[in-house]
């Protein structure tokens, strides 16, 4: 096995401010047509809807959020006028399908002000 296609576990996953769940994040779903003109951030695409994967620690049960992120965004815009997550992932922060956990909270950070999720 090659040292380029080895992912360690916990690059992927990240946990609440409790320590109560376990969170991962799988792209589900990009935008093919939007292009990402900064030069700077490297190759980017743009994440349409992920799936949220949360394990309960204390009662080792699974729970799958399927979120449609540009939705989730657009609603937000017009309910309180402005967004603050960032759909853009770079290429390096995708492994395998999955968000590093350093991006997750860019992700969240909508859904969890709407109270669609919640922790």
């Amino acid at each position: 096995m090659s040292s380029d296609k080895f992912i360690d576990e916990r690059l992927l996953v990240s946990r609440d401010a409790l320590n109560q769940f376990l969170i991962k994040i799988k792209l589900l779903e990009i935008d093919e047509s939007a292009r990402d003109y900064s030069p700077r951030f490297g190759k980017r695409v743009l994440a349409k809807k992920i799936l949220l994967i949360l394990k309960h620690l204390q009662s080792e049960e699974i729970e799958d959020i399927e979120l449609d992120i540009e939705e989730i965004e657009q609603r937000i815009r017009k309910e309180r006028l402005f967004s603050s997550s960032n759909r853009w992932i770079a290429s390096n922060e995708l492994k395998n399908g999955y968000v590093v956990a350093s991006k997750h909270l860019d992700l969240l950070s909508d859904a969890i002000s709407l109270d669609i999720i919640s922790f």
